[in-house]
């Protein structure tokens, strides 16, 4: 029988670390946390942009997850093979299983690379650590030739992070005085950038390349990728060739997931959009796991700024399920980013994403304030979160 008393959390990423932080905070003592996550290392991914164009080291940006021990959350380290939404049981590599009277899963989307033949071959994918170095490396010793950064899919998290890596990249070679040498494309599935942000942000973010001299292709979606030609092809039958190429993979969800039965037809997890409850009593999904339709038929991007508030929606309603204290939350469909564009200067967008008939999303043009806001908000996420 499920322990009662005990809350699981799976997944160590921003809204699961914001979960169990909450959760231990808001329960008695007798209640167990117990988050679970198969790297011993949480990684702020945001700052994986600065560091592909060498502005930060991997020690830098990673903090142990054993660190929430001290906070009195039990850390588990391990790959989730099974998940019960019926039973609230999860099952650990090696056989081992967790019974919880609450369950929150926040496993995030799984890079799927394979997914496109000879993708992995041909690129870095900077959305993982070892991407990430191997393309700051490769563009270390790049002089001249054409740097690709393109997106494989549609729907991916952090829908300004290509955007944001092809003006870094414009801003390493424009330092090291070889931009003229170098041409820079971004090629996109999607029709345009950021577009659940709607019109005038997606005008916006193709104005800043344009004015960086960064050519954009929207609405390519890649078949193949051959990294002995060095060429992209194409579903509406263009190709491209490149000399150094940096992607973002299809993404789906894990394994664990996929075979547990909370997957809906979008091929994400299904929640209230308002409480982050799945179908099944008891269990929650936050994060990319999830997916949340909007009005005009989108659904709500995958970013970390979701993922934190709908953690602390979803564990002061745990909270206040078990004692009674406080009262119940909805999440509310508001978020923001920052959109880095080098030389020290960011922009901003936010607004509420769950606005009828259409998000209201506004956009700060960028400016030294804003990208000094993103790095203090790196800063206090690595040394007061963990």
């Amino acid at each position: 029988m499920p322990d009662a008393r005990t809350v699981i959390v799976l997944g160590g990423g921003v809204g699961g670390v914001i979960a169990a932080r909450e959760l231990r905070r808001g329960l008695p003592r007798p209640h167990h946390v117990v988050l679970v996550d198969r790297e011993r290392l949480h990684l702020f991914a945001p700052s994986l942009l600065w560091l592909m164009v060498g502005r930060r080291e991997a020690a830098a940006i990673q903090r142990p997850l054993a660190r929430l021990e001290r906070k009195g959350i039990d850390v588990r380290i391990g790959e989730v093979e099974r998940i019960d939404p019926v039973a609230r049981r999860v099952t650990l590599a090696g056989g081992k299983t967790l019974d919880a009277g609450y369950l929150v899963v926040s496993l995030g989307a799984e890079l799927d690379t394979a997914a496109i033949p000879g993708l992995s071959q041909a690129g870095h994918n900077f959305y993982t650590l070892p991407g990430a170095e191997a393309f700051r490396d490769a563009l270390a010793t790049l002089r001249a030739g054409r740097i690709v950064v393109m997106t494989a899919a549609p729907a991916y998290k952090c829908p300004a992070a290509p955007y944001e890596a092809a003006m870094l990249v414009d801003a390493f070679c424009r330092k090291r005085g070889h931009r003229d040498a170098v041409q820079i494309d971004v090629y996109a599935a999607e029709p345009a950038p950021m577009g659940v942000a709607g019109p005038e942000v997606s005008g916006a973010v193709k104005r800043l390349l344009a004015d960086k001299g960064i050519a954009y292709h929207p609405e390519h979606q890649v078949t193949a990728a051959d990294a002995t030609t060095r060429r992209l092809s194409f579903a509406n039958g263009a190709v491209a060739e490149f000399d150094l190429l940096a992607y973002v993979p299809p993404h789906r969800p894990p394994r664990a997931v996929r075979d547990s039965g909370l997957v809906a037809e979008s091929g994400w997890v299904s929640v209230d959009r308002h409480t982050l409850e799945t179908r099944f009593p008891g269990v929650y999904a936050i994060g990319d796991i999830v997916s949340i339709p909007l009005t005009l038929g989108k659904p709500l991007p995958k970013a970390g700024v979701f993922a934190h508030g709908e953690a602390e929606i979803v564990a002061k309603n745990i909270v206040h399920a078990i004692t009674g204290a406080g009262t119940p939350r909805r999440f509310n469909g508001h978020g923001e980013c920052f959109i880095e564009i080098g030389d020290g200067k960011a922009g901003w967008g936010g607004g509420n994403f769950y606005a009828e008939p259409k998000p209201e999303v506004t956009l700060r043009m960028p400016s030294w304030r804003s990208h000094m806001s993103k790095v203090l908000l790196e800063k206090s996420w690595l040394y007061t979160k963990l």
